[in-house]
Parts: C-alpha cells; sequence; structure tokens
C-alpha cells in the first residue's frame, strides 16, 4: 500500500519550520550588523515569552470551564455530539468566544508587560 510523505507525520518538518528559519537567519543578521543590540533583542523576547505564559495561565485560572477545546461539539460539553444544526452553531459560537476571550487576554498581557517595564 502506497503512503504519502503527507500522510508519515515523521517526515514532514514541524508547523511554522520555515518561520522559525526566516527568524534565526534574520537574528543573525541583525547580530552580525548590530551586535551591542542582542542584549535589548534578549529582553524583549523575554517580556513577550513571559507575557504569553502569564496570559495563559490567567485563562486558565479565571475560566477553568471555558477552554476553547471543550467547546466544541463532539467534547466534553454537555450533549456534545449532537446532529442538531442549531446545537451544533451554538458551540460553534462559543468556541469562538472562548479563542477571542484567550486572545485578548494575551494581547493585554503581553502589551502591558512590553509597554510597562
Amino acid at each position: 500500500m502506497y503512503s504519502s510523505p503527507a500522510c508519515n507525520p515523521r517526515s514532514r518538518l514541524p508547523r511554522l519550520a520555515l518561520w522559525i528559519l526566516v527568524s534565526v537567519f534574520l537574528l543573525v543578521a541583525l547580530a552580525l550588523a548590530a551586535p551591542e543590540q542582542m542584549p535589548v533583542i534578549a529582553y524583549k523576547f523575554v517580556l513577550v515569552t513571559s507575557g504569553v505564559v502569564l496570559a495563559y495561565w490567567l485563562d486558565r485560572a479565571l475560566f477553568p470551564y471555558a477552554r476553547p477545546h471543550e467547546c466544541l461539539p463532539g467534547r466534553n460539553c454537555p450533549g456534545g455530539g449532537s446532529t442538531d444544526a442549531q446545537e451544533a452553531y451554538r458551540y460553534t459560537i462559543a468556541f469562538a468566544a472562548a479563542c477571542l476571550r484567550r486572545a485578548l487576554i494575551v494581547l493585554a498581557c503581553v502589551l502591558g508587560l512590553t509597554l510597562g517595564l
């Protein structure tokens, strides 16, 4: 039986691998052009990463029963797996609202940390 390379998870590159390579290339280019700026870049990287981690844990602590993946039909939601179109639409709206809520919390935390420090 023929198996395409796309179906084999071991043969694929990780997600966003191209963007990781572009970022590393740009970081090396910046280090060669202005090496005195590397501590500033490291500091900003730490601020952004800390903001994302803080936002994720804040979202989990503030909304323990409203995680985005739990708002999809067929998951741990009451009535999940129902074939009713209206009910599936409600779960889709709940999923979108939970994703938007988490994105706004991440935005607020990252902006707060990067602009405030």
